[in-house]
Formats: structure tokens, C-alpha cells, sequence
């Protein structure tokens, strides 16, 4: 499919969101926010008139100002994302409206009306104080993950990695001498588990991160290049069951990603088995930077993305 880069400017009193094609099969869309970007006090009021009444009084809950606003931006960016995605339909962000699956996994409950079938759109969100991302996805679920490089980490590594981690794991992170690699390897790791949970659906709760090892081999790291980029299809992201380790899945396919120069991200989805059979078809994945209503910014080819792992130039 061929993507375009999209940068526009729109009035404040005429809120619009570019319209995209969807996403190809086994293709992430990969949208980012920047919360300190975001001054306009007029655009933040905007984007509150597109929260339905429960969301809004779930952001005025918030405790401290930036808080609200990382709530308030997190739910702008869904509506706003999910909205590109018209197929034959004009979607106002306004409109949407969500459920949430049995573990509490936000999805879009589509209104099927004249008989005109939604899109078979899945979507995650993720956060930190600094980064807001939603990654978009067609027939398949999907899981994103970002978390801050300089993520500090208060307890010792090792301990944590015993707490949490498959001795796989622990054994790989001890083996690291230097303490700010380890430390960097352990957020990657992180990221990784957190993005293959969040895709399941099923929540920390019921997929502890011990219970399970991503085998993951890296590939070196590179640029990303327009319109996209693919995993390798030589690349490893097998899924291990600590409690069965004979329980083995390469049903998933991974990705890394240094995004913005300060936070990684790891994007998770489900292998497409329904597209002419492909099962290991190799993922691509394009990357937006956007303030919504203002600006949206393919940074896929630029040094905004660079690729840590699972990932090769198309």
C-alpha cells in the first residue's frame, strides 16, 4: 500500500483529522504524542469536547494538572486516530464510543448503521509522563508498549528480574556487567513482555510476566524507511510457557523501537493466518508523530525511529 506523509495545519475552530487508508495486512500504524508539546490551552479544550461525559469526569478525577492533561491527550489521540479510518463513512471523534472485553481492554464499539460494516479495526494505547502512542492494526489484536529509556529503576535489577522475570530472563540480565546496560536491557525487556500481554487482552493479573519467555534475536539497529518497514523474516519471537516449556508459540511477531531518541517502544501482534495463508508474512509498520487537529508527521526514514530489534528495511 502506498502511505503518504501527512502536515497540515487546521483551524482551531474547525476540528479535522486527515483521512488514511487502512492498515495492510500485518501493517501497524504507530501513532505518537508528545505531551510537552502541547500549550494551547484553546486545543486541550477541544480536545476535551470530544470525550464523552464519562471520560471527561474521568479526567477532571485526575489528581494534579498534568496529569488531566495526559488523560485528556491519551483519549484525544485514540478518538482522533481511530477517526482517520473512515472506509465509506465519515467517523466524528465525537462519536465513538468503547467497551471494554472481560479483563478490561479498551476496544470501539462500532454502531452498524444503513448497513454499512466498520472497519475490523484493533487498537492499544500506551503512556508515560512524556509520551502518549496508540498503534492501529485491521483483523488482528495488537499490543504496544512505550516506556522512558531514562526510566529510573529503584529497585536493584537482578532482584526485580528474579521477581518478575523466567530464569531465562534473569539469567540473560545477570550475565550483563555494566549496570546502565543492564538497566537498558531490562526496560527493553519490559517493554517487550508489556506489549505481548497487552496484545493477549488479558492483563498482567492473568499473564504474569514470569510465566512466560520472549526469545527475541535482535537485529542491528538501522533507520526506518519510507513507506514502511517489515520484520525480518528470519527473526525469532518465539513465546515460551515457564510452566510448559514444550508450550511454544511463534504466532506473534515483535518489534523494538527507540523512538524520539528518548523511549522505546514494542509493538506486538497477532500473525495474520486469514491473508491468502501467509502466516509468516513479515510485519511493516509506519510510524506518525501528530498533534491532532495541527500537525501529523510520517517519521518513518527519519533519525526520529531508529529499529532495535525483529526489524530490517523493506
Amino acid at each position: 500500500m502506498n502511505i503518504r506523509c501527512f502536515q497540515r495545519n487546521f483551524s482551531a475552530a474547525l476540528p479535522h483529522v486527515v483521512p488514511l487508508q487502512l492498515p495492510s495486512p500485518m501493517e501497524t500504524h504507530f501513532w505518537y504524542i508528545l505531551p510537552d508539546e502541547v500549550k494551547s490551552v484553546a486545543l486541550l479544550n477541544q480536545y476535551s469536547e470530544l470525550l464523552s461525559p464519562c471520560e471527561r469526569e474521568n479526567v477532571n478525577r485526575m489528581g494534579g494538572d498534568q496529569l488531566k492533561k495526559r488523560a485528556l491527550l491519551a483519549r484525544a489521540l485514540v478518538r482522533t486516530t481511530i477517526a482517520r479510518y473512515q472506509m465509506n463513512c465519515d467517523i466524528n471523534p465525537r462519536s465513538l464510543k468503547f467497551r471494554k472485553n472481560i479483563y478490561g481492554k479498551p476496544e470501539v464499539e462500532w454502531q452498524n448503521e444503513d448497513n454499512v460494516s466498520p472497519p475490523p479495526l484493533h487498537f492499544n494505547i500506551s503512556h508515560t509522563s512524556s509520551m502518549i502512542a496508540c498503534g492501529v492494526t485491521v483483523n488482528v489484536p495488537i499490543g504496544i508498549d512505550v516506556e522512558e529509556k531514562q526510566r529510573k529503576i529503584k529497585n536493584n535489577i537482578t532482584a526485580f528480574a528474579q521477581r518478575y522475570f523466567s530464569p531465562y530472563e534473569v539469567k540473560l540480565l545477570t550475565a550483563i556487567s555494566d549496570p546502565e546496560v543492564q538497566c537498558q536491557e531490562f526496560i527493553k525487556l519490559w517493554t517487550l513482555k508489556e506489549a505481548y500481554v497487552k496484545a493477549l487482552g488479558k492483563g498482567f493479573s492473568a499473564v504474569p510476566f514470569k510465566t512466560f519467555t520472549i526469545q527475541f534475536r535482535a537485529t542491528a539497529t538501522r533507520n526506518l524507511h519510507p513507506p514502511g518497514i517489515s520484520v525480518s523474516e528470519g527473526s525469532e519471537e518465539i513465546v515460551e510457557s515457564s510452566n510448559d516449556p514444550t508450550n511454544l508459540t511463534n504466532n506473534w511477531q515483535l518489534a523494538l523501537l527507540e523512538v524520539a531518541g528518548s523511549h522505546y517502544a514494542a509493538i506486538c501482534m497477532e500473525k495474520d493466518k486469514t491473508v491468502g495463508g501467509e502466516a509468516n508474512m513479515p510485519m511493516k509498520l509506519t510510524v506518525w508523530k501528530t498533534i491532532p487537529f495541527v500537525e501529523d508527521v510520517c517519521v518513518s526514514g527519519t533519525d526520529a525511529v531508529l529499529a532495535l530489534g525483529g526489524i530490517i528495511e523493506q
